[in-house]
């Protein structure tokens, strides 16, 4: 060990160190020898066919019962789990196919999930018997009878009396005996028979049903009639515009300014229409569930109010002498009022929300009226009589409008499921159907003055325009520039048919000229919607708006 230390120490001579072969022998004599090869076994050792591997499928040979179940060779993780190192064929464990037939798998899953309770797959090696999983009681009590085994006794067939005599025609019953336990009845029982009345109830006209004790009228004016004795219902002559003129004005004019403002309702003004023929009268609804009548010349006073719906009303309409006027509400209520005396004369309804209401336009056909249903029926009624003569169910949605065209021997609906249909009167089959993918659905239409087109206002901020000969869209006139997406509003006609009016939901008023589909004038009608607008049929520039916000607005 001196020789070996000297060997690497520093020295001032040249001479190189002498290194002792005897001194190294014994250094490596006390070293520790370390072999890191594992132990494993010779090839001679070991045969071809002493091991099988894990994942083996197939096997030559016949291996013996220590072969099959021998550990595993091969070092082993020692960082691995028991559970990690379990045999696996597959990543929640080992699994094994098992001889189960379909029937009876499905026979026990079907009874657990009907009944609570199945058999004990794993117990059937291990115990004497069946034992149950789940509701053990109820199995007990059922005695494990599955789903496909019948738990009900048997019912006894009944016992008939005896067939009698064949030779006897009068006492042989045969096969028609009666059962000996039968009970014989001359009619239904009490609970039956008020099961029967609620049925025929429902399917009953509920037409002139019972009166609300709601309906009431209030009368605002003191002269009902002038010195002559004539009702506020016949137009006034000492106007400077000749009302009782058939023919319209040769030129109409846009309007300018505001001339007169009603505060109409509490809530907002659902729809406001003139008198027939003079419209020198106003009738507006509104959705504080009231109707009023109204001057449109003189004092523009509130006439008459009429009060008998519960919710808010959705449409009116007069009869062609305008004695008469049709409501619907969201009550599910129509009603036929008195407009002079405003008395509700009757009441129709089939519980059903009524969208829109219409007389016939001839004057021998004024008993009879069809409205919209939000059940997508067409109901015609029959006032005299107080029965529904005819229903119209070929729509797929809730019927909106109803217009009579050509000359009133049909008429078109417009419907929620964006198509029109034209019906012919009382029959129950559309003629023509009308749809395409690119329709919107239409919440409104108006007949022109000439009853020649139809504008139908759409849901995509425009208005259609039809041909009411053979109902066919012009597609040269379309008028848009408003915004009515999602709001019912209004659209009409000038009297000379040279201009087309709508309402907007910002509240504007639209004029566009019939000829260029050009936007002639807007302005600011209302500070909600502007539902509603009519043009006075014997003015050239007077228009009558309605909106949201329960004003109704007289503008020249």
């Amino acid at each position: 060990m001196d020789t070996i230390a000297g060997y690497g120490s520093s020295s001032d001579s040249e001479q190189e160190p002498t290194v002792s072969y005897g001194a190294i022998a014994s250094f490596k004599n006390k070293l520790r020898v370390l072999n890191s090869t594992p132990i494993v076994a010779e090839r001679d050792e070991v045969k071809p066919y002493d091991f099988i591997a894990a994942d083996a499928k197939i096997v030559a040979y016949n291996p013996t019962v220590e072969q099959m179940y021998a550990p595993q060779l091969g070092p082993a993780n020692p960082f691995k789990t028991q559970q990690a190192a379990a045999q696996k064929n597959m990543f929640c464990g080992f699994v094994e196919n098992t001889g189960v037939s379909d029937f009876q798998f499905d026979a026990q899953r079907k009874t657990f999930h009907s009944q609570g309770y199945a058999e004990d797959p794993t117990a059937y090696a291990s115990t004497v018997g069946t034992t149950y999983v789940g509701e053990v009681d109820k199995a007990a009590i059922n005695e494990g009878r599955t789903v496909f085994e019948d738990s009900k006794e048997k019912v006894k067939k009944r016992k008939r009396e005896h067939f009698g005599d064949p030779s006897d025609p009068e006492g042989y019953k045969g096969p028609w005996a009666e059962y000996v336990d039968e009970v014989k009845t001359s009619g239904p029982t009490e609970e039956q028979r008020a099961t029967l009345d609620e049925w025929a109830a429902r399917k009953e006209p509920k037409a002139n049903a019972k009166p609300d004790e709601n309906e009431k009228t209030i009368l605002h004016i003191e002269d009902t009639h002038d010195y002559q004795g004539r009702s506020f219902l016949v137009a006034p002559k000492d106007h400077e515009v000749n009302l009782y003129n058939t023919e319209p004005p040769e030129k109409c004019f846009l309007p300018k300014k505001l001339l007169h403002t009603w505060d109409a309702h509490n809530k907002g003004v659902a729809k406001v229409i003139l008198f027939p023929k003079t419209g020198h009268l106003m009738l507006s609804c509104g959705m504080d569930s009231k109707i009023k009548l109204w001057e449109l010349y003189g004092k523009r006073r509130c006439i008459r109010t009429y009060a008998g719906h519960a919710k808010a009303v959705r449409d009116i309409v007069f009869s062609n002498d305008g004695t008469k006027f049709l409501s619907a509400s969201y009550d599910r209520m129509i009603k036929l009022w008195d407009t002079e005396t405003g008395a509700c004369l009757s009441r129709f309804t089939t519980k059903k929300i009524p969208y829109c209401v219409q007389f016939h336009p001839d004057d021998d056909k004024q008993h009879c009226f069809v409205s919209g249903m939000a059940d997508k029926k067409i109901v015609g009624w029959d006032i005299n009589t107080g029965e529904i003569t005819q229903e119209y169910d070929r729509h797929l949605g809730a019927v909106n409008t109803i217009t009579f065209i050509e000359r009133n021997i049909s008429f078109v609906s417009t419907s929620d499921d964006k198509s029109l249909r034209v019906w012919d009167w009382d029959i129950p089959v559309d003629r023509k159907h009308i749809a395409d993918p690119s329709m919107h659905a239409i919440p409104s239409c108006s007949l022109s003055a000439s009853g020649k087109w139809l504008a139908c206002q759409s849901m995509d901020n425009k208005i259609s325009i039809f041909a009411t000969q053979k109902l066919r869209l012009n597609r040269k006139k379309v008028f848009k520039g408003h915004m009515v997406a999602g709001y019912a509003c209004q659209c009409n006609f000038s009297p000379d048919n040279s201009y087309l009016i709508s309402g907007d939901a910002d509240g504007r008023c639209f004029i566009w000229d019939w000829k260029t589909t050009k936007v002639y004038k807007r302005f600011k009608a209302h500070d909600g919607v502007c539902i509603g607008c009519e043009w006075l049929p014997h003015e050239t520039s007077k228009i009558v708006t309605c909106g949201w916000d329960g004003k109704i607005k007289l503008w020249d």
